[in-house]
């Protein structure tokens, strides 16, 4: 248990923090879910305004360091490859 008042305050800043992420987290998955749904739906078009609305998303939970640059890059390129399969 935190004791000193710095390690109490940082186990407050921990708890904030782990609510944002969580939250910046559930946002981004609810884009690519989009994205996949329009894929499942086999409509290619719903399916590429889904995914250039999920890009910026991708991208900026990377410098929020949510993911790692090379996962949300592996993630659009094979969200891509499977929009443009579509056709």
């Amino acid at each position: 248990m935190a004791n000193s008042p710095q390690s109490k305050k940082r186990a407050r800043q921990a708890v904030t923090r782990t609510a944002v992420n969580k939250s910046r987290r559930t946002r981004m998955r609810s884009f690519l879910r989009k994205v996949e749904e329009a894929i499942a739906g086999g409509d290619q078009k719903a399916a590429q305004v889904a995914l250039q609305e999920a890009q910026p998303v991708l991208m900026r939970s990377v410098t929020k360091g949510i993911l790692h640059k090379n996962t949300a890059s592996r993630k659009m390129s094979r969200l891509s490859h499977r929009v443009k399969a579509m056709a």
